[in-house]
């Protein structure tokens, strides 16, 4: 039984991985973050690209990349602040879109 639960928990994970995506790319562009960032370079901010790769098998990424989103910050990628986006975006919309970050 135990087994049969983990394949289906992860069958679900790959059903929904590319919704999961479109979902948050959909969140960057309403929230305005496409403004400032792109997927394959710098603009204002870095490249999305770049950043799931600086982050590529850090295990605390996703909850680094979530408290930056919420509160904003400087200094990571240069001296140009990124605003924060508590009260703009959702936990679950910033959740989504650092998800859909990472897996570029």
């Amino acid at each position: 039984m135990k087994r049969v639960l983990i394949i289906a928990g992860i069958t679900a994970c790959f059903l929904s991985a590319p919704a999961f995506a479109e979902d948050g790319k959909d969140l960057a562009k309403k929230a305005g973050c496409l403004n400032c960032h792109a997927v394959d370079m710098k603009l204002v901010g870095p490249g999305y690209k770049e950043v799931a790769a600086k982050y590529k098998g850090d295990a605390t990424a996703e909850a680094k990349l979530i408290k930056k989103v919420t509160e904003g910050g400087s200094g990571v990628w240069g001296t140009m602040p990124m605003p924060a986006q508590k009260g703009k975006m959702t936990d679950a919309e910033i959740k989504s879109t650092v998800g859909w970050i990472l897996s570029l």
